[in-house]
């Protein structure tokens, strides 16, 4: 789920400086509207924005199940008490509230991640933020959506071969001892391998970007944007 797609929808189209755009002011309104009526706003945004591109909202949030765990912690942390009534749900409230907000963000991530492909969101970067800080950072981005996939495959892999060797037995530190060392092993292999297929290939900072031609299809975008940005600050 998290990574390119390939597709036709109407966010596929859009300029990715459109999308970051959306994205930032989207994050800007999530933290200026906390209440549950700012957060029903975002939500019916969130859930447009995942119809128009063409992003199933159940399986985007299985992909994130290894954060959901700590997003359902806070609100049950702090709504517990020590002794009766043993939990408040005032005090969880507020903390409920911002881990929602973190899954509507999520959402939105989900959806610019399938719509944008790794090349168009370095060029969108790099025009963005020019200079070699603005290189840098778009090599980063690039560099890590590109390695996400391939660990979280390599997890996966290293759990069914587990499982496979009735790793299930295990006691729960044993299992996550194994995964985090022999993760960490296929991690530090792969950085070595990449760093070696950057100088064969002659890494340059100055590579041929795809161009970046705004739409007429950009403008409502672009509009929705400026809107979120207003509601926020207003």
């Amino acid at each position: 789920m998290i990574g390119y797609v390939e597709g036709e929808t109407l966010v596929h189209r859009l300029d990715p400086r459109t999308k970051l755009f959306v994205q930032a002011a989207l994050a800007v309104a999530a933290f200026a509207h906390t209440t549950p009526r700012g957060l029903l706003v975002l939500s019916t945004a969130v859930l447009g924005i995942c119809r128009l591109s063409a992003t199933p909202v159940a399986r985007s949030l299985r992909s994130y199940r290894a954060f959901l765990p700590f997003l359902l912690a806070g609100p049950l942390i702090e709504g517990a008490t020590l002794g009766a009534p043993w939990f408040v749900p005032a005090d969880a409230a507020t903390p409920a509230l911002a881990s929602y907000r973190v899954l509507l963000l999520l959402l939105v991530s989900t959806a610019y991640l399938r719509t944008t492909r790794v090349r168009e969101s370095r060029a969108a970067i790099q025009r963005l933020l020019p200079g070699r800080a603005g290189v840098v950072l778009g090599a980063g981005v690039g560099f890590v959506l590109r390695f996400l996939p391939l660990l979280r495959h390599d997890l996966a892999t290293i759990r069914a071969a587990m499982d496979a060797r009735l790793g299930s037995e295990r006691s729960l530190y044993e299992r996550v001892r194994l995964i985090g060392v022999t993760g960490l092993r296929r991690v530090l292999a792969r950085a070595d391998r990449f760093a070696l297929a950057l100088q064969a290939r002659c890494f340059a900072w100055n590579p041929t970007l795809p161009r970046l031609d705004p739409t007429w299809r950009d403008a409502p975008a672009v509009a929705a944007g400026v809107a979120l940005l207003v509601w926020a600050v207003g």
